[in-house]
């Protein structure tokens, strides 16, 4: 099934990972919903929940390039949770890919960071996440993200990773 959304996942995001065992489409959102919740959140515990341990599970995004391994994934966004910047996003504008094994969930992310002096920084990325059914609950295999505006890129990669 193909389908677009008015869902949108951010700040007021939940962990639902207890539904994360459903194996339905709910199961695959409540998963994605348990990421948005743990990134603004700042919930790294959640966070490792979410994404496989999978060796090939991939993160391609505007700051870590590209990342294979749960560990490796849950290891940039500690940096990001716990760094001097604080972000905050809502995931928008969502199609969903879905069937029994695999869902797909495509849009925006749009919100802020702030800087360590205090300043919001608006943030807008394009955005892809793949999940997949597997070992008796939905699990986060790849991410990519994409900033389109190259000044707004370099002072978002400079202000995060130094």
């Amino acid at each position: 099934m193909i389908q677009r959304t008015d869902r949108r996942y951010g700040p007021d995001a939940r962990d639902r990972l207890a539904e994360a065992y459903q194996p339905t489409d709910e199961g695959a959102r409540a998963v994605l919903e348990s990421f948005y919740y743990s990134l603004n959140q700042c919930d790294e515990s959640v966070l490792r929940q979410v994404w496989s341990t999978d060796p090939l599970a991939q993160l391609n995004n505007p700051l870590g390039g590209i990342l294979h391994g749960g560990d490796a994934i849950a290891e940039l966004y500690g940096r990001v949770l716990h760094g001097k910047v604080r972000v905050s996003v809502t995931l928008g504008d969502i199609v969903e890919y879905l069937d029994a094994d695999h869902a797909v969930f495509t849009g925006r992310e749009t919100g802020s960071y702030r800087t360590a002096q205090g300043a919001d920084v608006p943030l807008s990325i394009r955005t892809t996440r793949y999940f997949r059914f597997a070992n008796g609950r939905w699990w986060q295999y790849h991410h990519h993200g994409s900033i389109d505006d190259p000044a707004a890129l370099a002072a978002y990669q400079q202000v995060v990773t130094g």
